[in-house]
């Protein structure tokens, strides 16, 4: 199943990181976990943010995928199951 990670980290944390090189090491460590397809790095309300789209089989690898990077930055984390357009025209006939 193709997923959608979405991660903030909080202000002050993510600037500690980034001061002391854990930040770079956190980012590395959850992109080695999904091997995302892609991946997007931003601003979100004045927080670092990024996008990562990966595929994922076993939803039990979620816990080891989350809680390394969770316990690093005290990111907030969101996932969910995403489509491409070929997905959807499989599925449903929406997109002609």
């Amino acid at each position: 199943m193709r997923l959608m990670l979405k991660f903030t980290i909080p202000v002050e944390k993510g600037n500690a990181a980034a001061k002391d090189g854990s930040l770079g090491r956190a980012i590395d460590a959850l992109i080695d976990a999904v091997r995302p397809e892609a991946s997007y790095f931003a601003l979100e309300n004045g927080k670092r943010m990024g996008i990562l789209i990966f595929e994922e089989t076993d939803q039990a690898r979620m816990p080891a995928i989350n809680e390394p990077f969770f316990a690093a930055v005290d990111a907030a984390i969101e996932i969910q199951p995403v489509l491409t357009v070929e997905d959807m025209e499989r599925v449903s006939g929406v997109i002609p």
